[in-house]
């Protein structure tokens, strides 16, 4: 390993970045909260009840297609009598939708009715009326009335979002009881969200909540007011929630797709009567595809940041696909933090951003500087993962305890110093103080790709900054990196003598480590068989379990090798490098 390679910049012009944590990010503060608890208290008066009065719509005015499709094997069990999701299985004509024994995910995903896009996926339309209109009308009767679970503003727009599209699923029925009753609902809540939607933090809750009130306004008669408020309710969140360089306030990927469906699900509303959709719906899906794609692997698949776990290709290329977005993926994240690396068959993608603010992310991870890395399809070095993640109906959610651990700094593919988180947990889940502050620089040039990055969330409780530089050679067979401990400058927090850190490098799955005598390096064989060497200088090589949430959300155990010294405040530095064997 060449002792200069970093010590000597490459003839080209340096591209920086800072990114800083938004000062005093406590998340909702007091007031907030009550103010919020209040107008639920409200929402149950009379008073409410009358506001949701008004005219009976006799028909929607078009039926949007749903831009993507269920899951065949949901439908096989829907037709079955069974509801299926995050390991819990009800029985669809006697299910308790509130039933607190089953997982949040069940509740979200019963409520929100979005299983219609499964059961229409393997399932005409005749038989499928047969098996959904009744569990339409068990929902109205046990919560026609508000509920505050089941009328959740985010649930509501999901609801209208999957009714209207699936409308012929639900309304099928001769009974003009039911079908009135259907209709209603759907116009009760439309005039719900008229007055929640503007008391709702920024949020990807807000964004389910406004689509549904823009889907209304359009397909319910005499709509246009509520659909101009819905436009201008989406071109504000829209601004706030996505950045300039189209990453997400999140910095969660598994958001930016989301998002990017759900924008694609109302644009196919406009399509429906022919309209054309606003500018802000069109640029938003423009500006989020590319930031998209910067996050996904080798594999085809999502990586693992700030919450969610990977995501399948299939999903993937079906929203790219429906955006018509042909534009490449994002190369330097210059507001969301990601860089992404690539030359030959190798591929880095490293989060050279803070945490995001604690008030849109509430299962934001502390895996700054943690960084990604794929050899063609092979993941070789990754981070565990989430707990939000794409649960399918057999996946159960991940345990609590493991869920909170993979929240830390030790989940990630990043240096942990003194066995701490980079960014506090709190006992609320929020983010505490940490990371405030993160530099990025990087040059490229015929040689290769170099990236310098810096935080300083040790800063105040040890007097050190983390800075690691990352490099990879032009034909993308030579990674090598640094990890180095600095003195913060000015920070005043506890200098300490010798401090201990780790450097993890959790492996992907099916990778085999196999370490060398001298503790130093190791052979990694992954699983097509390719070979990469290794090699570590400035601490001692040790292998050992880790785990991996896969693109159903399983825990699959994999391993990790792990670089431990001591750092002193005088500052340290830790040498390693993969290189493939063979071409």
């Amino acid at each position: 390993m060449s002792d200069d390679l970093f010590s000597t910049p490459p003839d080209t012009e340096a591209e920086r970045q800072r990114l800083v944590r938004v000062d005093g990010d406590k998340g909702l503060s007091l007031s907030e909260k009550l103010s919020a608890a209040f107008h639920r208290l409200t929402y149950k008066t009379l008073v409410h009840r009358i506001r949701l009065r008004g005219r009976f719509p006799l028909k929607l005015i078009a039926v949007p297609e749903d831009p993507f499709a269920g899951d065949p094997v949901i439908a096989e069990r829907l037709r079955a009598g069974k509801m299926p999701h995050a390991g819990h299985n009800a029985a669809a004509r006697t299910c308790d939708f509130n039933d607190p024994q089953a997982p949040p995910q069940w509740r979200d995903w019963a409520h929100g009715f979005s299983w219609l896009r499964d059961l229409a996926s393997d399932t005409p339309r005749e038989e499928g009326a047969k098996i959904a209109e009744p569990i339409v009308a068990r929902w109205l009767a046990a919560h026609g009335e508000f509920d505050e679970l089941a009328w959740r503003p985010d649930l509501i727009g999901t609801r209208i979002l999957f009714w209207t599209a699936y409308a012929p699923y639900i309304l099928s029925s001769s009974d003009h009881v039911y079908r009135s009753a259907v209709l209603n609902a759907l116009a009760r809540w439309a005039r719900h969200l008229d007055r929640a939607v503007e008391k709702m933090p920024d949020g990807m809750r807000r964004l389910q909540a406004i689509a549904g009130l823009i889907v209304a306004g359009l397909l319910i008669p005499g709509g246009e007011g509520r659909q101009a408020r819905g436009e201008a309710l989406l071109d504000r969140s829209l601004d706030v929630m996505v950045l300039p360089d189209g990453g997400i306030l999140t910095r969660a990927p598994i958001d930016q797709l989301r998002l990017l469906e759900l924008l694609l699900f109302v644009q196919s509303s406009y399509r429906s009567r022919a309209l054309k959709p606003p500018s802000a719906l069109t640029h938003g899906i423009e500006r989020l595809v590319p930031s998209l794609k910067a996050a996904i692997m080798g594999d085809g698949q999502l990586g693992s940041w700030h919450g969610g776990c990977t995501v399948g290709a299939a999903r993937l290329d079906a929203a790219i696909t429906a955006s018509g977005v042909t534009l490449r993926a994002l190369r330097q994240g210059v507001d969301s933090g990601y860089q992404r690396l690539s030359s030959g068959r190798t591929l880095i993608v490293a989060d050279a951003g803070p945490p995001p603010v604690a008030r849109v992310a509430e299962r934001a991870h502390t895996g700054t500087l943690a960084f990604e890395f794929s050899d063609g399809a092979n993941r070789v070095v990754v981070n565990c993962g989430g707990a939000d993640t794409p649960l399918t109906g057999l996946t159960k959610p991940l345990p609590p305890a493991l869920a909170a651990a993979l929240r830390t700094t030790a989940a990630h593919s990043t240096l942990v110093l003194a066995d701490s988180n980079s960014t506090r947990i709190r006992p609320d889940g929020a983010l505490g103080k940490g990371v405030e502050e993160v530099i990025a620089n990087r040059q490229e040039s015929e040689d290769g790709v170099w990236l310098d990055m810096v935080h300083d969330g040790y800063g105040q409780r040890y007097g050190l900054l983390h800075r690691r530089r990352l490099f990879v050679s032009a034909n993308g067979q030579d990674v090598r990196g640094e990890d180095l401990l600095e003195t913060a400058p000015g920070r005043g927090g506890r200098r300490r003598a010798a401090t201990r850190f780790d450097i993890r490098f959790h492996l992907g799955a099916g990778v085999e480590a196999t370490p060398t005598a001298d503790a130093q390096g190791a052979l990694l064989k992954l699983p097509d068989g390719r070979i990469w060497a290794f090699k570590a200088r400035g601490a001692t090589l040790s292998v050992d379990d880790s785990v991996w949430i896969d693109a159903e959300g399983k825990p699959r155990p994999t391993h990790q090798l792990v670089l431990t010294g001591n750092g002193v405040a005088a500052g340290t530095n830790v040498n390693w490098s993969f290189k493939r064997a063979g071409k």
